[in-house]
């Protein structure tokens, strides 16, 4: 019989082999190793030199503000699906009291900025713990509602003024929606203001009537309770705005305890801001109503009264390359009539209320690598003044230098700035950027 056609017989042609990887027996000898998580390095920091003199002498402290020399280093990157940044600072300084470290205050050698793990808890909900500066509301250098831990040393004696944020450590949530967002800060412990406690900077001292520093340096008892802080924000047209609640305590000392420490009474403060732009710029405005939980009648002589705060401000381009803000901003105080009543003798009485004038005028130049700044403080309630002139500029990518001062003036050595004109004082800085 004739042979069958190719590939009808008992001898059949063998198909053709499959390609790599899709034969059975290579996906069974391939076996992939589990990936491995590495952190990267990714290191970057900053070198800085600041030095600083007083303008005056002050019988209670020293010629000298700043001399210290300051290393950075900060990391960030990934482990799986969270983000970590972590942010430390080496300090030498030649006028500090002690090495010892402390976060609380900033003291020592050693200051964490910041030491996060932040990520994704659902499509719409954020999560970032561990130690972090946290800041929100709407105003230039005045804060209502935004309670998180200052450093008012810091900004005082003149270092930069990133460092006018102090961190602290709290988890922090985000939720977002079409609706309206919700942010929660919970801190576990009390994380005050680093404020003046003498040993750089004088001071008054309601006590004795007198201007005090490293003879009479505060004595702090803090709270070792959790504090809270909300805030529901959206866009209403082209208006941002936003409500505010917090529950702890008041920031810097406002009040005494029984064995003559200072301490810091229990506050609630509720609040709200608005912010949008109009009449060529930006306008905003914010209120808070401080509850002293401590003191409700406010009799009490011990505590800080309750009191409202508000302001309002206007920011725009006055010219190519030069901008301005303009605020006032008001505290009244709640229960004055028991306040002065509770007040020492021979003593000014503050006025109910008090009224401040803010201005910043930011000129850039020489292809915006120079930077002239000016913000001036002015209280005509409390009759005084703190200006703050200010430049910096780039030499190339890496090298900066900068300067400014810190200068105050008043009629009363017991009104808020008139308080630290012995402390005028300029500085000088030098940065590498790696």
């Amino acid at each position: 019989q004739p042979a069958l056609p190719p590939g009808l017989g008992e001898d059949k042609p063998k198909s053709p082999p499959l390609p790599p990887g899709l034969s059975p027996s290579d996906a069974e000898d391939k076996v992939e190793a589990p990936k491995q998580i590495k952190p990267r390095l990714n290191l970057n920091g900053s070198y800085e030199i600041r030095i600083g003199t007083r303008l005056q002498n002050d019988p209670v402290s020293e010629d000298i503000t700043l001399a210290e020399f300051r290393l950075q280093l900060q990391n960030r990157g990934r482990l799986g699906d969270w983000n970590y940044r972590p942010t430390g600072d080496f300090l030498y300084d030649s006028q500090a009291e002690t090495l010892r470290t402390d976060f609380r205050t900033g003291e020592g050698i050693f200051d964490l900025r910041e030491a996060t793990l932040g990520g994704q808890l659902s499509d719409n909900l954020d999560l970032k713990i561990g130690r972090q500066t946290v800041t929100w509301g709407t105003s230039d250098l005045l804060f209502i509602n935004d309670l998180f831990p200052k450093d008012w040393q810091s900004f005082l004696l003149g270092r930069d003024e990133e460092y006018l944020k102090a961190p602290g450590d709290s988890a922090r949530f985000n939720f977002f929606s079409e609706s309206i967002n919700l942010d929660a800060v919970i801190s576990p412990r009390f994380d005050p203001d680093r404020f003046v406690t003498g040993e750089r900077l004088s001071y008054f001292d309601q006590g004795s009537g007198t201007l005090v520093g490293q003879n009479n340096v505060v004595q702090a008892k803090y709270p070792e309770d959790h504090e809270m802080a909300l805030r529901a924000h959206r866009l209403i047209g082209n208006a941002e705005v936003a409500f505010y609640f917090y529950n702890g305590f008041w920031k810097s000392p406002a009040g005494q305890s029984l064995d003559g420490r200072a301490s810091f009474p229990a506050l609630q403060v509720t609040g709200a801001s608005w912010r949008q732009p109009a009449i060529d710029g930006i306008v905003y405005s914010e209120f808070g109503y401080y509850d002293s939980k401590d003191d409700s009648s406010g009799d009490d002589p011990r505590i800080r009264n309750s009191e409202t705060r508000w302001l309002v401000g206007y920011e725009r381009e006055l010219a190519k390359d030069l901008t301005g803000s303009f605020q006032y901003y008001a505290e009244h105080r709640s229960h004055h009539s028991a306040f002065a009543a509770n007040f020492p003798e021979n003593s000014r009485v503050p006025d109910r209320t008090r009224h401040l004038l803010t201005m910043r005028l930011t000129k850039l130049a020489l292809m915006q690598n120079l930077r002239l700044s000016l913000f001036a403080f002015w209280s005509p309630s409390d009759d005084d003044i703190y200006m703050r002139p200010y430049f910096s500029y780039q030499i190339d990518d890496h090298w900066t230098i900068s300067g400014g001062a810190n200068l105050f003036e008043g009629k009363e050595i017991s009104t808020f700035f008139g308080q630290f004109e012995n402390n005028s004082n300029v500085y000088l800085a030098g940065k590498y950027s790696f």
